[in-house]
């Protein structure tokens, strides 16, 4: 009795450690957490302390005092 193989089993195991291969790659040592690079979270700090520093503009004061909310009509 010869026992056959499936269609695709050579295969299997060039796609398994191909499979491997691709999610080892999925993941870095200079990942932080949020999946950014070290240079990434850099550049995010670098932006993040150029806002902090940046100067608003006054908001104008209000010219018209507040009024009363109107009565509700009688029906």
């Amino acid at each position: 009795m010869t026992r056959r193989l499936p269609a695709g089993a050579p295969f299997r195991p060039l796609l398994i450690a191909v499979l491997a291969g691709a999610l080892a790659g999925c993941g870095s040592a200079e990942e932080k957490p949020g999946g950014v690079t070290r240079d990434e979270a850099e550049a995010l700090d670098a932006a993040a302390e150029m806002l902090d520093k940046r100067e608003l503009p006054d908001l104008p004061e209000a010219t018209v005092p507040a009024q009363d909310a109107p009565a509700p009509a009688a029906s």
